[in-house]
């Protein structure tokens, strides 16, 4: 680093610099949250059509795909308020937890005594940089967006077999972590996602209707009212079990993907990289690779997710619950196992725009927080 020539004093300059530098690329806990939420709220709008159109195409035994769109496209958007309001709730759970159990997982994994005096050093100032970097985490619908702090965008180092174990267990903590406030949350817009269909096929089959299969949740808030008061805390918690089997491998999936992918596009870049473009390229370097990440984290875990729709849209009403194997055999037997994949083209066509859009979005919100002083 090249010292200012403002600079008075030749004592104790590096530290002086230092001390400048960090307090620029400090990333308060506000700000993160702000930020974080309105992007996570952002992803949410652009993504929640397509939840919507895989959570029915999931749970329809129809083979057309009238089904999925039946309603309108007001329909479509059923549902959002739970997700939109837990975005930025969720988005603190992820990086607080993940920012938490780095620091733990460096404590006790971090190599030191069998490593050269160069290696320790090195060590030290990567532990630190992490330490001072934050980690934005931004989820929405299921999804986990992470984004290491901008300002640590030049400098481009291939992924270590460490960092790679590290963001895969750190990121399956923190995906198990919020799974205690995603789950309910994916239940409740679920069930109105899906409400309307299921009475529509409840009256093609059945000349009689019952008063409780004729009540309509008014909304994610009457929903969670009526479930909590006649099934309680574990009707609320519906495929709980489920959705940990699928919140755990993808967080730490994405984790690690995101980061070798960034890598790689931000290495590509830094070869032939122009300083005023650089802000744009790292905006790039971002989008693709929350894309590229989120469509193989999906692929990877999809089968999970079609049973975990099949569990929590099924009738509460039913004595006994059917566990995720019984169910996955279930669809398999009856409906074969390309089922296990249904929907999972507008999952994919959904990802890509979804994680693509909350990192240049949670920049200029951090961006317009900087300029007007909060």
């Amino acid at each position: 680093n090249e010292i200012p020539t403002t600079t008075t004093s030749s004592i104790s300059t590096n530290e002086n610099i230092e001390e400048v530098e960090e307090e620029e690329v400090e990333i308060t806990f506000l700000e993160d949250f702000i930020a974080g939420g309105l992007a996570g709220s952002a992803s949410v709008i652009v993504g929640h059509p397509f939840d919507t159109i895989k959570v029915r195409m999931q749970t329809s035994t129809s083979t057309t795909s009238k089904t999925a769109t039946s309603g309108g496209i007001s329909s479509l958007f059923r549902g959002m308020v739970a997700p939109l309001s837990m975005a930025a709730v969720i988005n603190a759970v992820i990086f607080s937890s993940y920012a938490s159990s780095s620091r733990v997982y460096d404590d006790w994994f971090l190599p030191s005594s069998s490593s050269s005096e160069t290696q320790q050093q090195e060590e030290k100032k990567e532990k630190k940089k992490e330490e001072e970097d934050h980690v934005h985490g931004i989820i929405a619908e299921g999804g986990v967006f992470i984004e290491h702090d901008h300002h640590h965008q030049h400098n481009h180092h291939p992924q270590s077999s460490y960092q790679i174990g590290k963001n895969f267990v750190c990121g399956s903590i923190a995906g198990a972590i919020q799974t205690l406030v995603i789950c309910p949350t994916e239940h409740v817009k679920c069930r109105l996602q899906t409400q309307q269909q299921q009475q529509q096929s409840i009256l093609q089959n059945s000349t009689t209707i019952t008063k409780k299969q004729q009540t309509l949740y008014k909304g994610p808030w009457d929903a969670t009212k009526k479930i909590l008061s006649q099934h309680g805390i574990q009707g609320l918690y519906r495929g709980f079990w489920c959705t940990c089997l699928r919140e755990i491998p993808a967080f730490g999936a994405y984790f690690s993907t995101y980061d070798l992918v960034k890598d790689q596009i931000s290495s590509a870049y830094s070869m032939e990289e122009v300083v005023e473009d650089s802000t744009r390229h790292a905006w790039m370097a971002s989008a693709i690779a929350g894309g590229v990440s989120g469509s193989f984290t999906w692929g990877m875990i999809y089968p999970v997710d079609v049973i975990k729709s099949r569990i929590q849209t099924s009738s509460l009403e039913e004595g006994r619950r059917e566990s995720m194997m019984t169910v996955g055999r279930k669809l398999v037997k009856e409906y074969g196992w390309r089922y296990m994949y249904r929907g999972l083209g507008v999952t994919l066509a959904r990802a890509f725009p979804v994680n693509g859009i909350i990192f240049p979005v949670y920049e200029f919100v951090l961006m317009e927080l900087r300029q007007g002083g909060i």
